[in-house]
């Protein structure tokens, strides 16, 4: 008899994780574009859905650290491009997309992007002119933030050398496209916004496609930009396109060159302004002098008709007449003073404390003679009484009777005290009190009577 071949069994759980491990390993980040149907936000942040096309349909989940990177609001209906891997959700036994990136598809996706975030972050009040910072009249030094080879920083010094060669630039180099541009910017940013080394910063580049300028439409970036304390001019392509770090900027200038402009004072304006103050100055100096010329002359005509000595005498009169006044006052202050005082002395005397306490020392004498008074009459009335009621307690005592030859007899087991003979019986003890002592016997006969 031929042994039967043992069989592998396979359970489901170990057919699902296999079959997870065949699609993880063999099968590379793809891109696949396709409809969004059955979306599910549940509160966990991930987001869950169809992707299908006319012939059939895929199973999607997209995490929440990959769905707080996206640049749009996906819905049902939207056609959508996706860069996902495939496995396989190993508790139903189903293939699935996990999503790493997701955007809408077709030309417009980058614009639909650009609109919702410009929209979002206009509602949250960035672009808002009351909280951005006015740009310094006369920088102290200023802060170029671009690419260290490109147009715009030679257009950006051009200018600067033309208008203001006196204002001192640091240039902070950085790449302005391709990926993770964007992060290195908002660092470099924070960086010279710590520093403190400039008082106005320009981020400009020149132009380029909407691929190129995506850089500058970065959320993260534009919320670097608006935490800024230092001012910021972006100037980010040409003159017809706007990004949102312009927007979310204190101020945007359409070119490089114009950002230059805006920053620096012109020279020859300065010149031409600190001529006509000097003009100013000197015709003003020269009108104070003359009028202090004629004022001189004014008060050296009259110095000499008012003689310095008569002044003075009429200075002394004057204070003379002054004294005599102030001493009089001070004299009949002083009398009426005294006069007060006087009057108040003899007050303090027919009141004086001395006379009361006599008084009240007399008085309490006399109250303290009526108490003593008082209280032996009141003794005296207490005695009477008590012996009155002694002695009506005398009359009624049993004390008084038994001295009178009566006697009390109680039974010797209790001190129930005998009324009647029939309490007791022959032989019974007794205790017998009488006015002076007590008796101890037995009972011999007992006479009883109705």
């Amino acid at each position: 008899m031929q042994d039967t071949p043992q069989r592998d069994i396979w359970s489901v759980s170990r057919l699902t994780a296999e079959l997870r491990a065949v699609l993880d390993q063999s099968f590379p980040l793809l891109w696949v574009s396709g409809e969004i149907s059955g979306l599910a936000q549940p509160r966990s942040g991930h987001l869950y859905f169809n992707l299908k096309d006319v012939g059939s349909q895929i199973r999607c989940a997209m995490f929440r650290n990959k769905r707080t990177l996206l640049r749009f609001t996906p819905k049902d209906g939207d056609q959508v491009l996706a860069r996902a891997r495939i496995s396989c959700y190993e508790p139903r036994g189903e293939v699935q997309l996990i999503i790493e990136h997701l955007e809408p598809a077709g030309a417009g996706a980058l614009q639909q992007a650009y609109e919702a975030l410009k929209a979002r972050l206009a509602a949250e009040g960035l672009f808002d002119a009351e909280r951005k910072q006015p740009l310094p009249p006369y920088p102290r030094r200023l802060g170029v933030v671009t690419s260290a080879s490109g147009a715009a920083l030679r257009d950006v010094l051009h200018v600067l050398q033309r208008r203001f060669p006196a204002l001192p630039v640091l240039i902070y180099p950085v790449p302005v496209q391709g990926a993770g541009a964007a992060a290195e910017i908002a660092d470099t940013l924070r960086l010279a916004d710590r520093r403190g080394d400039c008082d106005l910063l320009i981020l400009t580049r020149g132009g380029g496609s909407p691929e190129d300028l995506a850089q500058f439409n970065d959320e993260a970036l534009a919320r670097t930009i608006a935490g800024l304390k230092t001012p910021i001019v972006a100037a980010i392509g040409h003159e017809v396109d706007f990004t949102i770090a312009e927007f979310v900027a204190d101020r945007r200038a359409p070119t490089p060159s114009a950002a230059a402009e805006l920053v620096s004072p012109d020279t020859a304006a300065i010149l031409d302004r600190v001529a006509v103050l000097a003009r100013r100055l000197t015709r003003q100096q020269t009108q104070i002098l003359r009028h202090g010329s004629q004022r001189l002359t004014a008060l050296s005509t009259r110095l000499q008709l008012q003689h310095p000595a008569a002044r003075l005498q009429q200075r002394q009169q004057r204070l003379d007449e002054l004294v005599l006044r102030l001493e009089g006052v001070t004299r009949h202050g002083l009398l009426r003073r005294q006069q007060r005082l006087d009057s108040l002395l003899a007050r303090l005397v027919a009141r004086s404390p001395a006379a009361a306490l006599a008084t009240r020392r007399q008085r309490l004498s006399e109250v303290q003679r009526r108490l003593q008074r008082s209280t032996r009459q009141n003794l005296a009335h207490r005695r009477e009484q008590l012996g009155a009621l002694a002695h009506q307690l005398q009359i009624v005592s049993p004390l008084q009777t038994l001295g009178r030859g009566y006697a009390i007899v109680q039974a010797a087991d209790s001190d129930a005290v005998v009324r009647d003979a029939s309490q007791l019986k022959t032989g019974d003890s007794v205790r017998i009190r009488l006015a002076k002592g007590r008796l101890t016997g037995k009972v011999v006969d007992i006479e009883a009577k109705d």
